[in-house]
């Protein structure tokens, strides 16, 4: 079973504008000369970290994270009291992976995402296929009105009704028909005494639920609370917009993919993106490998999904 490879620091960082008053953070480390891959994060509104420079080796890969606008360190950071989200989408986000690639002078590049960052992932390889050298892909998340039902509307509680409970306490009564609605007000409320209370909500929710077993550090890095009103509020933006995706839209194109190698990974026990939105993937793109981890949940770092990764980004290093 293959495990993180050693820490490294990067060895070039910057902030790049990408207009709209928005700069976003990136790093390179490892290979200055190696094969290219840039990390997609979560959320949306997470952000990248040293650990995610492990799962690429640095002797043959030019590793490049990013954090996505308003997320980690770019800037300006979601959880300000002014912050404007009205430039914040994925086709935004599109556009700016495209200026980091050619400010990066790559060509083209292995493309790496999970959770949300697999729907960055496919709609940027469906947009711009010819830049696409691979994919590895985890967690499969499209933002369809299924996927966001089952987490954000009831689906979920089934399995986490103490939760859950947490998560809609937030929400006056008359409001939890539409979750996902009632939360958007509550985290653009100008009063912290509303917004902190239900970005940690939020947060949480989600940090309790992506792991097999519960880790209460995963959890406590989520309820940081500039952390959590920047993921919440951008998540819930993204969630309130469909991800300005038509309904199925990222499988309904997987035919763009055709040519492309790539790799699904997927844990069987994910509540967060449970398994069928992967095996929709698959269906559409079955020359995708397709591995289906029977003792995992959501999390990268859990043991199984971190072995066929990095066993993905060693298989295409070369």
């Amino acid at each position: 079973m293959r495990s993180f490879y050693p820490e490294i620091e990067p060895y070039d960082s910057g902030l790049l504008p990408v207009g709209d008053g928005q700069s976003i953070y990136w790093e390179t480390s490892g290979n200055p000369d190696g094969k290219p891959a840039v990390f997609l994060h979560g959320g949306p509104g997470s952000e990248s970290g040293p650990k995610h420079r492990r799962l690429f080796d640095p002797a043959r890969y030019r590793i490049i994270l990013l954090d996505q606008r308003g997320s980690g360190r770019s800037l300006p950071h979601a959880s300000e009291t002014d912050a404007d989200l009205s430039t914040n989408t994925t086709w935004h986000l599109v556009a700016d992976l495209e200026k980091l690639r050619v400010h990066l002078g790559v060509d083209r590049w292995q493309v790496f995402g999970g959770s949300w960052g697999s729907t960055l992932a496919l709609a940027y390889a469906q947009t711009h296929p010819d830049r696409v050298t691979e994919l590895v892909l985890r967690g499969i998340f499209t933002l369809r009105k299924s996927e966001l039902d089952w987490f954000y509307e009831g689906g979920a509680e089934q399995l986490f009704p103490d939760l859950w409970e947490a998560f809609v306490a937030p929400v006056p009564v008359a409001e939890r028909g539409s979750m996902i609605e009632a939360y958007h007000r509550l985290l653009h409320d100008p009063d912290p005494a509303v917004h902190g209370p239900a970005a940690v909500a939020w947060s949480t929710w989600e940090a309790s639920t992506i792991t097999l077993l519960p880790r209460p550090d995963v959890v406590a890095t989520f309820a940081e609370p500039r952390h959590a009103l920047a993921f919440a509020r951008i998540e819930n933006h993204y969630f309130v917009n469909k991800g300005w995706f038509d309904d199925g839209q990222l499988i309904r194109d997987a035919s763009v993919l055709a040519g492309i190698p790539g790799v699904i990974v997927q844990g069987r026990y994910d509540v967060c993106t449970p398994p069928v939105t992967a095996w929709d993937l698959h269906r559409a793109w079955p020359e995708a490998e397709f591995r289906l981890v029977p003792d995992a949940g959501h999390a990268f770092d859990e043991p199984g999904i971190l072995s066929a990764l990095i066993e993905a980004t060693d298989r295409f290093a070369n």
